[in-house]
């Protein structure tokens, strides 16, 4: 049950990270979505949604290992 959870926690940053890499993608290929003005917001706006949703990821597997440490420390 607890794997689940942490894979739904980690499925949202996931896709928030990907529409990043497309807005990105789609920029460099001159494909401008008309709730951008210009091409350049529509990148810099991917740009923080990738590093968003990677720094989340980043951060959830960084706090669960520390965790583990330390419940491996207080075992022994």
């Amino acid at each position: 049950m607890v794997r689940i959870v942490a894979i739904a926690v980690l499925l949202i940053p996931g896709i928030i990270a990907a529409i990043g890499i497309k807005l990105m993608r789609d920029t460099l290929f001159d494909s401008v979505y008309p709730i951008f003005f210009l091409s350049s917001i529509q990148f810099v706006a991917g740009l923080i949604l990738f590093i968003v949703g990677i720094g989340f990821i980043a951060g959830f597997v960084v706090h669960r290992d520390r965790k583990r440490q330390q419940k491996d420390k207080g075992s022994k």
